[in-house]
């Protein structure tokens, strides 16, 4: 019963999710570039580190996004920083749900002193910016691309940590759940196997969410130089890289802003179709 159940929970969300235009675009757009990042070294026509001394040249049916300063296919650099780009959001996004839920979760299960303790912790990370307080991480540990992502995913911690602890308090006064606890259930194993996936639903939609915001700091931390460091073709340092030739050599900043304005775009779409067919009440509602 329980099994048929959740097949058919599965189905209606699936049918809601499909009946969304704007999130099965998202969701296209988004495999696009996942692809493209795979079979990168595939598609690109051109190695996307090799210098030619031909210089910067305009868009060409041989360098169709021209080339850099560098004589570097802008192009080729484009797929390539795909990878990097969805890297950064991904892992940044996995070390934000992972360390915010576990405090969130551990907060609100056991409650008292514990939940004082690190939700005290988390506003405390929650006063600053999350490009401030990933530009301290980032000073702290020193520039890299590697550095980014544990910066932007520290910077999401307290988000995720709110947000299960607030759905927590709630789980954990429902009869299901106080019914194992009769049953002589506690602790961790309550917490991770019964509470944990009835708070998923809202985790899965801001991690989705975040992912696009992620690539966004990313690129931001980038352009500014905090981030991956030259030759690495990504986006935001790419930008960074042309803005000075924007009057003479305008594709080299504005190729890889494009790409950067389609990825987020399609994962807040995607991201808006997912928490309405997980959570019914949203459409309602709006």
């Amino acid at each position: 019963m329980n099994r048929s159940t959740n097949r058919s929970r599965r189905s209606e969300m699936l049918r809601q999710f499909l009946k969304n235009r704007g999130a099965v675009f998202g969701a296209v757009v988004l495999a696009v570039w996942t692809v493209i990042a795979v079979f990168a070294p595939v598609v690109a026509p051109y190695d996307p580190l090799e210098i030619d001394f031909i210089g910067r040249t305009a868009p060409s049916p041989d360098h169709v996004f021209g080339t850099d300063r560098l004589g570097r296919d802008v192009f080729s650099r484009v797929l390539f920083g795909a990878r990097v780009s969805l890297a950064i959001g991904i892992v940044s996004v996995t070390i934000g749900l992972t360390f915010g839920t576990v405090l969130g979760l551990v907060a609100g299960f056991y409650g008292g002193r514990v939940e004082t303790v690190l939700m005290r912790f988390t506003d405390a990370l929650l006063a600053f910016p999350g490009i401030l307080l990933a530009l301290v991480v980032i000073a702290a540990l020193g520039p890299s691309l590697l550095n980014v992502m544990i910066a932007v995913g520290i910077s999401t911690v307290p988000q995720y940590a709110r947000l299960a602890r607030s759905r927590v308090l709630s789980v954990k006064q429902t009869p299901y759940i106080e019914a194992i606890h009769g049953l002589g259930g506690k602790g961790p194993r309550v917490m991770f196997r019964h509470v944990l996936p009835n708070i998923s639903a809202p985790l899965i939609v801001l991690s989705t969410l975040q992912i696009g915001n992620a690539i966004l700091v990313g690129s931001g931390l980038s352009f500014l130089g905090m981030g991956a460091q030259p030759p690495t073709p990504e986006w935001g340092l790419m930008t960074a890289e042309g803005r000075t030739y924007l009057d003479r050599g305008w594709w080299i900043s504005t190729f890889p802003g494009l790409a950067i304005l389609t990825v987020v775009m399609a994962i807040n779409l995607m991201g808006d179709g997912l928490r309405e067919a997980l959570d019914p009440h949203v459409s309602a509602d709006t």
